[in-house]
């Protein structure tokens, strides 16, 4: 299942209100809504979670994945 980027907007849009709802509960001012703007804090955030995301399955952070590393490594040697 791909989620589309106008689902995404549509989602933080949805947000959005809601949070400027809260805010104008109480009393202060709400955040611009201007969709242009909207896109691209999306996108900043997709990219930034893509960056994150590739660095971390791409290096061994956990005691599992270090294992597994481990493993694989003696494997390529037996191959030898």
């Amino acid at each position: 299942m791909k989620i589309t980027k106008s689902t995404i907007i549509r989602t933080v849009m949805l947000l959005l209100v809601v949070l400027n709802l809260i805010l104008k509960a109480f009393g202060l001012s709400p955040v611009s809504t201007d969709e242009g703007e909207i896109g691209a804090i999306v996108e900043t955030v997709l990219e930034i979670a893509v960056i994150l995301a590739g660095f971390w399955y791409n290096n061994s952070f956990s005691e599992k994945a270090r294992k597994a590393d481990e493993f694989l490594k003696k494997l390529y040697e037996s191959e030898e």
